[in-house]
């Protein structure tokens, strides 16, 4: 059941108020802080860079030119990674990589610009720590890897371009790699924490979806269902056939309500969780305690086909007959059984059901098995009850 998108936002709302994480961009604070340190970074290096003019640059006009370019660039990392254009795709991971690449190559103006005794003295070189900035943008782009990544990348173009590594450059180095490493390991657990607030959104506006369709439908719906199935079994013939359908109508539907199985990011859902809520007091279910994961289509159409033959129960075996819901995992397989103490099906009588246009059986049963890619198998007979096992194999699945 899909929520309203007013339900779901609602939901998100109150997450988003109640955690202050922007569930749809939690990165967006990383990206802003980005900015305010290339800005902060930027005015550091000009200041520092104007101050040693004279004396620590051998082309005073080059070490303009730079600068007037790392401005450039700045003013154009920071209008990117404000997100850019309302609604253009986001681009900020490309954006990084290329802001990696303008870093390295300002850093390779150095042995040009910059004299060898303005570096013998300790002074920085070109770029200096406004070159960070582009190692934060690739761990938020890119996670802890790419935070990794870029700070290998800029402290090999720090120890080239000055031609030296000493305790100064080592220092920077470990610097670079712990703020990559720290903002890629925040970014990854922030946009962790952000699914999980979605899917949490998620899961509360279906509950209250759930809960305005019970008050709507409340018992009036299924004790209509409930009515036409008994009616069903009574006159029999093409009518016991309407009661079968509406068995199954009141089974979905009390499940519906009570809240199915959800389905995970990779789109699975759990089996045996789905398949318990079919217990009743005539029906029993029996599933391993951990879950049973299966493609989520997989899973539906097993679900399905158990409601159909319990609804087969009801219909046929009587209402004092009991049922047993067995899910079994095997070497490779899912082995779901469906057995009942009714008065087992008669020879012929499916055949025979299946001629007269009756497909109850054939469709709720057997089709949803086969579409699935499994295979069924009916052990039946007088006094012996009724068996339907379901094999499917884990690779359909």
């Amino acid at each position: 059941m899909t929520p309203p998108a007013g339900a779901v936002r609602r939901a998100r709302s109150r997450a988003r108020d109640a955690t202050l994480v922007d569930t749809e961009h939690p990165l967006e604070p990383f990206w802003r802080g980005i900015i305010a340190c290339r800005l902060l970074t930027l005015v550091t290096v000009v200041g520092v860079t104007l101050y040693h003019l004279r004396t620590g640059y051998e082309s005073p006009a080059a070490a303009i030119g730079v600068l007037v370019v790392m401005a450039g660039w700045t003013a154009v990392t920071s209008w990117g990674y404000l997100g850019g254009l309302p609604g253009a795709p986001d681009v900020r991971g490309r954006l990084a990589l290329a802001d990696l690449g303008v870093c390295v190559a300002v850093m390779a103006t150095t042995p040009w610009i910059v004299t060898t005794a303005h570096l013998d003295d300790g002074g920085p070189g070109m770029g200096s720590i406004w070159t960070s900035g582009a190692v934060l943008a690739c761990a938020v782009a890119f996670r802890i890897r790419g935070g990794l990544l870029a700070a290998a990348v800029i402290s090999v173009a720090l120890v080239l371009s000055k031609d030296r590594f000493g305790a100064l450059e080592l220092g920077d180095i470990q610097l670079l790699v712990l703020a990559g490493l720290t903002v890629g390991y925040g970014s990854l657990v922030l946009e962790r924490a952000a699914a999980r607030l979605r899917r949490l959104a998620a899961e509360q506006a279906a509950a209250a979806e759930r809960e305005r369709l019970t008050r709507a439908v409340h018992d009036g719906v299924l004790q209509v269902l409930a009515h036409v199935q008994r009616r069903g079994a009574e006159l029999g013939g093409g009518a016991a056939e309407l009661g079968l359908l509406a068995a199954e109508q009141e089974t979905s539907l009390r499940a519906l309500l009570s809240g199915p199985g959800t389905t995970d990011a990779a789109g699975r859902r759990d089996l045996a969780a789905a398949l318990r809520q079919l217990a009743s007091g005539r029906v029993t279910v029996s599933a391993p305690g951990h879950a049973v994961e299966l493609a989520a289509t997989a899973a539906g159409e097993l679900e399905g086909a158990v409601r159909a033959a319990l609804a087969n129960v009801a219909l046929h075996a009587g209402r004092d007959a009991h049922a047993w819901v067995l899910v079994e995992e095997l070497a490779g397989a899912i082995e779901v059984s469906v057995r009942d103490d009714g008065p087992g099906i008669p020879d012929g009588r499916l055949a025979e059901a299946e001629a007269e246009g009756r497909m109850g059986v054939s469709r709720s049963i057997r089709g949803r098995v086969e579409d699935i890619g499994g295979t069924l198998r009916l052990d039946t007979g007088p006094d012996l009850g009724t068996e339907w096992v379901i094999r499917l194999d884990r690779g359909t699945a």
